[in-house]
């Protein structure tokens, strides 16, 4: 079949390798002038398994009340008059019961294991290489409330064959001996040795570098205007060009990778997703004291940070990133929560980075009121779903792209997870993702 894929990020290029790997003739279209070139661009670098608990959990509606209008804040809605908003806020706060809880761990993990040993696959078959690291993902808390919350979470994961396994202060600092700087406010940690970190951007495109070699197009530069539908099925998509011209792509199948933009291309269809822009913050600044910056990736769950480090002939870089404005599509750079992840650093690990030189970043992640992404089907034959990963995208994108490529192909996915437009035999309710399946 000839596929169109549409959105060159980490989703978009992953699907096209797997569709391609599988046969297709695969063109993929994206309004940038390179592959990875927005929410790809600058992310944490995790691919961390262990981030499963989703935003949407028990302790998050006091937490939401107590940040409202603190420019700082780790999760920020900025209230809008915005009727997708207010509905996805709604569906959000449905989602923070125990019971649906669990029910999305459940899901992520299971996406997040199959999807890491998907990439560990890739990178042995292709020797592709992306400044990774593999030392593990370390959660730590100076926070006894936010460790103790911790807890639970944990030994669920641990119980979906996860093995993030709790570990003392100690036993932290012994793992990663930059957190010596902090180590009485050390109130425990967890430890994922299997999870690794990486440039997302970098494996973007070297990963489209190998779709190229191997005959798949890149239309860059093209801006995806509308999907027109014929019959029941996706005829042909618009685009625009550089120059201005107005073009129909025709194709036999149709993957939507679109990140945030995602709804706004579905919505005319008929179909609903339950996606809405989550805007993401990093900084990137150079290694400035190699001895006080940390070797593991590191997550900050109090703060919402993430931490890893790049080391390359580009030089020993520090990649920060977290937190959450929800702001509709703005991305516009808020410099309080810019010098707000700065400060955190320098708390952490005084003197490891050079502040005077950091970049500062926004990228809008497609998230779900659970977390949990829409993969599979939709009403329309031949259009399907890889987006609304959230913060999860660089954990998720391998396994996602290799799965909704086996779906596009009439082959079962690998994995028993809640895909739209199928069956899901483990999870015993689909509540969190009705809004997808409706789809």
């Amino acid at each position: 079949m000839r596929v169109i894929v549409l959105g060159a990020g980490l989703l978009g290029v992953t699907s096209a390798y797997f569709l391609q790997q599988l046969g297709h003739e695969v063109t993929v279209i994206d309004r940038q002038g390179a592959p990875g070139a927005e929410t790809s661009f600058a992310n944490g670098g995790q691919i961390s398994v262990s981030h499963a608990e989703p935003w949407a959990n028990p302790s998050a509606p006091l937490k939401v009340l107590q940040w409202l209008g603190k420019e700082d804040a780790p999760l920020l809605f900025r209230i809008r008059g915005d009727m997708r908003q207010w509905l996805w806020g709604l569906s959000f706060l449905r989602n923070c019961t125990p019971a649906r809880t669990r029910h999305n761990i459940e899901q992520i993990v299971r996406l997040g294991t199959y999807s890491r040993d998907t990439l560990q696959q890739l990178r042995a078959a292709t020797g592709i290489n992306y400044d990774q690291r593999t030392q593990g993902i370390l959660h730590f808390y100076t926070d006894q409330k936010e460790f103790d919350g911790a807890l639970a979470p944990a030994e669920q994961m641990r119980q979906l064959g996860c093995a993030r396994q709790v570990i003392s202060a100690d036993e932290a600092m012994r793992i990663e001996p930059a957190l010596a700087h902090i180590r009485p406010q050390l109130a425990g940690a967890t430890y994922t040795a299997e999870d690794e970190s990486g440039d997302a951007n970098t494996f973007t495109r070297e990963l489209a570098r190998l779709c190229e070699a191997a005959g798949v197009q890149f239309r860059l530069g093209h801006h995806i205007t509308a999907l027109r539908e014929a019959g029941g099925r996706i005829d042909h998509v618009e685009v625009t060009t550089a120059e201005g011209r107005f073009e129909r792509v025709h194709g036999d199948a149709f993957v939507l990778a679109m990140g945030s933009f995602s709804p706004l291309l579905a919505q005319p269809l008929g179909i609903r997703l339950p996606i809405y822009p989550a805007k993401g913050y990093s900084v990137t600044m150079p290694v400035k004291d190699a001895s006080m910056a940390h070797q593991v990736s590191l997550t900050d769950d109090e703060y919402k940070l993430v931490f890893s480090r790049y080391t390359s002939e580009r030089g020993d870089r520090l990649r920060i990133a977290g937190t959450a404005e929800l702001n509709g599509y703005n991305r516009d750079l808020n410099q309080v929560r810019c010098d707000a992840i700065v400060r955190r650093v320098e708390q952490l690990f005084p003197g490891a980075g050079d502040a005077s030189q950091a970049q500062f970043w926004t990228g809008l992640r497609p998230a779900t009121p659970s977390n949990v992404p829409l993969i599979g089907k939709t009403k329309l034959d031949n259009l399907f779903l890889n987006t609304g990963h959230g913060t999860l995208g660089w954990t998720h994108a391998c396994g996602s792209g290799k799965s909704v490529a086996r779906i596009v192909s009439g082959l079962a996915p690998e994995l028993d997870f809640a895909f739209t437009g199928m069956p899901h035999s483990a999870a015993p309710s689909r509540l969190p993702t009705a809004a997808a399946h409706k789809a």
